[in-house]
């Protein structure tokens, strides 16, 4: 037994030295492109900003890792693929097929929910929300926001939108595990569309157009995660019981 534990810590460590070293090795060939890919970044704030003006940085190093911190995160989206083939090649050995089957959908629809959710952010959130904050500034002052702050903002938006895309994932493990019924989450509808509207109201900017942006795809996404479910449901009682 000790002999096995001390081969899936070989074969763990393995597979995170893969991983990691497919990002560095991404992130080095996009180095040459860091300032595009932070101006990249920027443009929907860039854009809402009156002509002429740019963001500032407050820190002495803050120009220089603020655009190598984009960069990093860029690779690591770039090499998530194959990141995520290195944990399925560990975990995949100890799964039945039945389970295999199950597992690799749900892993790959997951981390396309959450660069769809991303995206989503990036190109229909960002341009909504900036443009709102922005009117909002008296013309005694012109916006120059700080670089480093405007990254932990976008960063703040990307996790949430990019979880809240995950609400199908959630219905579809909370049927396949059994702890609720396609019924019960179709009598909890009426509650998920408020907490939809509630969940909007806290992750963005206290505007309505982009909390309707966010709270409508969770609502759609729900469905789809019932209409999921209900596949999975009429089939478990088809599938081998694990003892």
């Amino acid at each position: 037994m000790e002999d096995t534990f001390l081969s899936h810590l070989i074969e763990l460590r393995t597979r995170l030295i893969r991983a990691s070293a497919a990002v560095l090795i991404v992130f080095l060939c996009l180095m040459p492109w860091h300032s595009e890919i932070y101006d990249l970044l920027a443009r929907p704030m860039m854009m809402a900003l009156p002509e002429g003006t740019k963001m500032i940085a407050t820190g002495v190093v803050t120009p220089f890792f603020v655009p190598i911190k984009v960069t990093l995160l860029t690779a690591f989206v770039v090499s998530l693929p194959f990141v995520l083939y290195q944990a399925w090649a560990f975990i995949a050995p100890g799964l039945y097929a039945h389970e295999r089957r199950f597992a690799m959908p749900l892993v790959l629809g997951g981390t396309l929910l959450f660069l769809a959710g991303m995206a989503f952010c990036y190109f229909f959130i960002f341009g909504t929300v900036f443009k709102f904050i922005a009117s909002f500034a008296p013309k005694s002052i012109t916006p120059a926001p700080d670089i480093e702050q405007y990254l932990s903002f976008v960063m703040t938006m990307f996790l949430a939108f990019g979880v809240t895309f995950e609400v199908p994932i959630v219905v579809i493990l909370l049927v396949k595990t059994g702890l609720v019924s396609v019924a019960k989450l179709v009598e909890a509808r009426r509650y998920v569309i408020v907490g939809a509207f509630v969940v909007a109201a806290v992750v963005t900017p206290p505007d309505p157009t982009s909390q309707i942006l966010l709270a409508v795809p969770m609502i759609v996404l729900f469905e789809v995660g019932l209409f999921i479910a209900r596949l999975i449901e009429r089939d478990r009682d088809r599938l081998p019981v694990r003892t």
